[in-house]
């Protein structure tokens, strides 16, 4: 399962290690034993390789998130949801089902992405409100803005297409794989750039790192803490720090489930207004 959620978050909601700083080395002990790591150069499959990991670790998956705002005054807000994804194949189309249960204000609302893995068809989302029974349809423009209020995005959720930018292997450490990712389309972002430092062992993404058209860092998305469930190493707590807003969001996902065999119907729009019970308990 999207880090995003961590990046789902997988950042969400997509999957999810204790983020450490790329620049920091280990230094072995006296007659310590150093763990072989795969020595991989092709900038492609390691791209790939933590792809796979971040948002289509089994062929389905399910998870209860607990989300905490907090604003630069220190006020905090929480939202809890159920996600749920299913894929067509690994590195293929998606679906994702998002449902909250709190706090009142958004309870039973429901967020919905059908993702494309070809480039030249946009992600289709929906947006169920509850207070006024509207369904509305997200624009692939607004897929960059906030995502209920927090500072995790619309497209944190389900992923960035690999297509939209290109890579660069700019360093290799002891512990990560650092990419360069440059959007091809640089008019359709607000960032210049972003680095990610890829675990060498699980290629589980730990940092993401976005600079602005001034080359300027001003958020950052990190893996706190990382699990094996179900032989699959899965971000089960996540954060987003906004350096300008002086904001950050934590996600923590629980109750984690893969290969739990989601109908496809789930995620049809008719869903929307009568989220299926997988969603709700």
């Amino acid at each position: 399962m999207k880090a995003i959620l961590i990046i789902l978050i997988t950042l969400l909601c997509s999957s999810f290690l204790f983020a450490a700083d790329p620049n920091t080395s280990k230094e072995s002990k006296p007659g310590e034993v150093k763990e072989k790591v795969e020595e991989i150069s092709d900038v492609a499959a390691i791209v790939n390789k933590a792809n796979i990991v971040a948002y289509y670790q089994g062929i389905d998956g399910k998870a209860k998130v607990s989300m905490v705002i907090t604003d630069k005054n220190g006020n905090k807000r929480e939202r809890e949801f159920i996600i749920l994804r299913k894929d067509n194949k690994d590195g293929g189309d998606q679906k994702y089902f998002v449902y909250f249960q709190k706090p009142a204000d958004v309870r039973k609302m429901v967020y919905m992405v059908h993702k494309h893995a070809d480039m030249g068809k946009d992600d289709d989302r929906w947006l169920y409100l509850p207070a006024l029974d509207l369904v509305k349809r997200v624009a692939a423009g607004d897929k960059r803005t906030s995502f209920v209020g927090s500072d995790f995005l619309y497209e944190d959720v389900s992923g960035r297409s690999l297509e939209e930018d290109t890579h660069e292997l700019i360093q290799t450490t002891e512990t990560f794989y650092v990419v360069k990712n440059v959007p091809k389309k640089p008019d359709t972002v607000e960032f210049s750039y972003f680095n990610v430092s890829i675990d060498r062992k699980n290629f589980v993404p730990m940092k993401m790192e976005f600079f602005d058209k001034e080359g300027k860092l001003y958020r950052v998305i990190e893996s706190k803490k990382v699990e094996k469930i179900q032989d699959f190493f899965t971000v089960v707590k996540s954060e987003v720090r906004d350096l300008k807003k002086e904001s950050k969001t934590e996600m923590e996902f629980s109750g984690v489930q893969y290969n739990i065999k989601l109908s496809e119907d789930i995620f049809e729009e008719r869903y929307l207004r009568r989220p299926p019970q997988e969603a709700i308990r």
